[in-house]
């Protein structure tokens, strides 16, 4: 009831745009054809949503890769994007494995109650920071980059409010640091931080540790797969597929076309239409419908290489040295954060007290954190709509940022 009241605040403040697909005007069937339109590329420019999108992704939106418009400065930040995850993968989940295990060790190996998210963020912030930098990450640059994505999906997911100076914080450490591959030429110094930032730092950990969670937080409630996977490692790859067809990370993508596109007989979407593509809905109308990163023709997720096999390393870290049991709800937009028992492997028998009282402690939170989500969606929805962040933006700046 609470989500569907925010839902509706959402629309009231941000007004009812949009085609959703799948939906009553264009069905299931129509999802492949219209992301893949050569149309339907557009990103930011003459959506309201942008508006909210831009608020959360803070500072450096307008260079944020996913809401770059279509043309030169995307291309040659998506080319960027994909020299700096051009590792070999053998080379990648080794280094997935040996941050995982330097981290993870740094706590003695006992029962622990634990937010899976909050475990694995440290994780990909040290392996990112080592790929982008090509050195080991120190101590103050994870604290930076933790908190700087805990920031940014705690204000996506409403349960806090955003705090630009733990964001700008990390935006001032980054300045002047020498990445291994040469940043976009065409974004001024401060643009190419805020891409640094928000493609590497932001998302990157985010999603990582969304999605590591979302796995572990499976495997923590089917003792049998996680057994399993133990004895047959190589059953890694088909869980982490599976994990992210029940899970996937993403909800909606929004599209802005820039001509008429034609679905079929009598229907017909105007330039200009606002595309909602929910992945949600798409993947749960058919096992065959999972689009894990996306769709090929119109911006895939540019790490859909590395991602399973450094999945796969950390995973094997954490299974190698803990039994994993939770009691915790386990939703797509995972608000709780994963809650999770972490037993040592050796450990006699299951901590079922623990596991009770993550059982209640979830359940009431729950509730709490549906009114902490609308008080707190509705301040950043409103305070989004005043700001104006893209809309502003594009009446001073042209669809390659160049000002009018």
């Amino acid at each position: 009831m609470l989500t569907r009241l925010r839902n509706k605040i959402f629309e009231r403040v941000n007004g009812t745009e949009g085609v959703r697909i799948p939906g009553d005007l264009v069905g299931v069937e129509h999802f492949h054809k219209l992301y893949a339109h050569p149309a339907a590329t557009g990103r930011s420019r003459g959506a309201g949503l942008s508006d909210l999108f831009w608020y959360w992704l803070a500072p450096g939106p307008e260079v944020h890769q996913e809401h770059l418009e279509p043309g030169f400065r995307y291309d040659e930040v998506a080319r960027c994007t994909r020299r700096f995850l051009a590792k070999p993968l053998r080379d990648s989940e080794k280094l997935a494995a040996e941050v995982a295990g330097r981290v993870l060790d740094e706590h003695p190996v006992r029962l622990r109650l634990v937010r899976l998210r909050d475990e694995m963020m440290p994780i990909w912030a040290e392996f990112y920071y080592e790929l982008v930098f090509g050195t080991p990450c120190p101590r103050r640059a994870r604290d930076l980059i933790v908190a700087n994505a805990e920031d940014v999906v705690g204000s996506l997911k409403c349960t806090r409010l955003r705090h630009m100076d733990r964001r700008r914080a990390l935006t001032s450490y980054l300045r002047g640091r020498n990445p291994v591959v040469p940043l976009p030429a065409s974004l001024t110094p401060d643009e190419q931080v805020f891409w640094l930032q928000g493609t590497f730092f932001n998302t990157a950990v985010v999603q990582s540790s969304e999605a590591m969670a979302h796995l572990l937080l499976a495997l923590a409630q089917q003792p049998d797969t996680q057994r399993r996977v133990r004895d047959e490692p190589e059953l890694l790859d088909e869980v982490i597929s599976e994990t992210m067809w029940r899970w996937p990370l993403f909800g909606i993508a929004h599209r802005i076309t820039s001509a008429e596109i034609k679905v079929d007989e009598g229907v017909t979407l105007p330039a200009g239409s606002v595309l909602l593509f929910d992945y949600v809905a798409f993947q749960s109308a058919s096992r065959q419908n999972h689009i894990p990163f996306g769709v090929t023709a119109n911006r895939p997720c540019p790490a859909k290489g590395i991602v399973p096999p450094t999945m796969r390393a950390v995973a094997r870290e954490v299974l190698a040295r803990y039994e994993l049991s939770s009691t915790a709800a386990h939703e797509r937009p995972l608000p709780n954060r994963g809650p999770c028992l972490l037993q040592p492997r050796d450990a006699v028998r299951p901590a079922r007290m623990a596991l009770a009282y993550l059982r209640v402690r979830d359940r009431f939170e729950d509730l709490t954190r549906g009114i902490v989500q609308l008080v707190l969606g509705t301040a950043m929805v409103l305070h989004a709509r005043k700001l104006r962040l893209a809309e502003r933006y594009f009446e001073t700046h042209d669809s390659q940022g160049r000002p009018l």
